[in-house]
């Protein structure tokens, strides 16, 4: 199990970069995490939702996602509470607190899915979540050394040196550890390290006086991480803080941040085009005129994130760019804020039942009871494509725009195009992963003469996915981690 001094430590990454360094070396691997709590969820191929981490993770593995790879999965709708996933699939809101009081009795869920994987699994990569040193939370743990300390799975602990503190972040979580906690941290890692690492053995000899745990490896900085799909919070403001960071390109996408704001990594291909400039704006800022697609993304909160995008005058700016011919797209929760009307009759988001939206697509949105969670493969009616994609929405969209579709499957047609084809609309996520998508928007922008400068993202992904294999292998002490999993099966039989 790989667990951290903090979040956004690496652990994802490094799950992921160990998934694939075995898998090359002949093992069928699989990654699992108890407990996570992100809103960049994934569809399974059994039609639940897992951490969008996890996929990646799968995907380094070789195998298709599945949802006991993530058993418990919270998705944050306000500031105290949270859609609770429990294997794949929606069981109730619920607050901070009282995930609190139940959390311990979902450990049976974990430990049930956990035993399904040993059964078909040569090695598993466990990832915790947050920090063991929460201690606070420790009672009825099931993310970190609750999980680990009751199937006594050997835990190395990460620590983030790119953050500063990391000596004083291993020795803290060291201290306030009760004692069989301790004893279940067999070794550290020292991630995101720059510069030299003789600078740094001082400061490793430290680490192991004061804990007593071993040193498994020093691991620089990974420049391509930044083109994995992204998790958190944290990842969404490095990627803000990248908008201003490059010259105009040829198309230049603005995407307005809102609160609750979901699969952001839907832009994780566009971020990978040299031709496209990706432009986040936060509240104070305004759509610029230079502004070539407006972007909305997927949202946990729809109506919420409506009332904010108006709040903060972006329906202004939107409708000013539409009136200029200019392109506006929406996915999943951006494509029902651009219909007429979001009806929530069940009260799904909330005490406000009707809101109205945009006005940009002939369409109205209906927020049902139950969510449709769906792996997919899709044709792309502009060119007959295939495109890979899933689904993972609260509502049912119609109206007189749904009669110029996006998109065909399972015999179905799907989204929304305006009368003037310039504002588009659809549930598919994971869309712009497929090269073609990136092809249309070059149509769509006059720009075709870029086509063969498009970066196949999928296929970019695994190549990163080696180098990082590559990376831990020559950085981390694998061949010990592997002993050490030999070892814990050993003495489990």
């Amino acid at each position: 199990m790989i667990q951290g001094t903090g979040s956004s430590v690496g652990k994802s990454l490094i799950v992921a970069g160990l998934c694939r360094l075995y898998k090359k070396k002949g093992f069928k691997v699989f990654p699992f995490k108890p407990q996570n709590m992100s809103n960049n969820a994934a569809a399974t191929i059994d039609g639940g939702e897992i951490g969008r981490a996890q996929a990646l993770q799968a995907l380094a593995s070789g195998i298709d996602p599945i949802t006991e790879l993530n058993p418990i999965l919270l998705k944050p709708e306000s500031k105290n509470k949270s859609q609770l996933i429990v294997n794949g699939k929606y069981r109730q809101t619920i607050s901070g607190k009282g995930y609190q009081t139940i959390k311990q009795s979902l450990l049976t869920n974990v430990i049930e899915s956990y035993k399904k994987i040993t059964e078909t699994a040569d090695l598993i990569i466990i990832e915790g979540a947050g920090s063991p040193a929460e201690i606070n939370l420790r009672d009825g743990d099931i993310a970190n050394m609750g999980f680990s300390t009751k199937l006594n799975i050997p835990t190395i602990l990460v620590g983030d040196i790119d953050r500063g503190g990391v000596i004083a972040s291993i020795v803290g979580t060291h201290a306030v550890l009760n004692t069989a906690d301790k004893d279940n941290i067999i070794a550290f890692i020292v991630n995101k390290f720059r510069g030299d690492p003789e600078l740094f053995k001082d400061g490793i000899t430290e680490i192991t006086k004061r804990t007593g745990w071993p040193f498994l490896g020093l691991i620089p900085y990974f420049e391509l991480a930044k083109f994995l799909p992204a998790e958190d919070s944290l990842d969404l403001e490095r990627i803000i803080y990248e908008k201003n960071q490059k010259p105009k390109k040829t198309i230049k996408i603005t995407i307005p941040v809102l609160g609750k704001i979901s699969n952001f990594d839907d832009i994780d291909s566009l971020r990978m085009q040299s031709f496209i400039e990706i432009n986040m704006i936060s509240s104070g800022d305004v759509v610029p005129d230079d502004t070539d697609i407006v972007l909305l993304l997927g949202s946990k909160s729809t109506i919420n994130d409506l009332i904010e995008l108006k709040k903060n005058g972006w329906d202004i700016d939107i409708k000013a760019h539409a009136r200029k011919n200019k392109i506006v797209i929406g996915l999943c929760g951006g494509y029902q804020m651009l219909g007429k009307i979001i009806d929530d009759p069940f009260g799904a988001e909330g005490s406000i039942r009707k809101i109205d939206g945009l006005g940009l697509l002939d369409v109205i949105t209906v927020l049902e009871k139950e969510k449709k969670v769906k792996k997919l493969i899709a044709t792309h009616l502009f060119d007959n494509k295939t495109i890979e994609g899933y689904e993972i929405h609260l509502g049912k969209t119609s109206g007189l725009d749904c009669d110029r579709p996006m998109f065909k499957f399972d015999q179905k047609m799907e989204g929304a195009i305006s009368s003037n084809y310039k504002i588009y609309g659809t549930y598919l996520h994971g869309f712009f992963n497929n090269k073609g998508a990136c092809e249309w928007l070059l149509n769509l922008c006059n720009q075709s003469n870029y086509k063969n400068d498009i970066v196949d993202y999928n296929i970019k992904v695994n190549e990163i996915l080696d180098s990082l294999a590559e990376h831990l292998e020559k950085h981390l002490d694998w061949e010990k981690i592997l002993e050490i999993s030999e070892n814990y099966a050993r003495n489990k039989h």
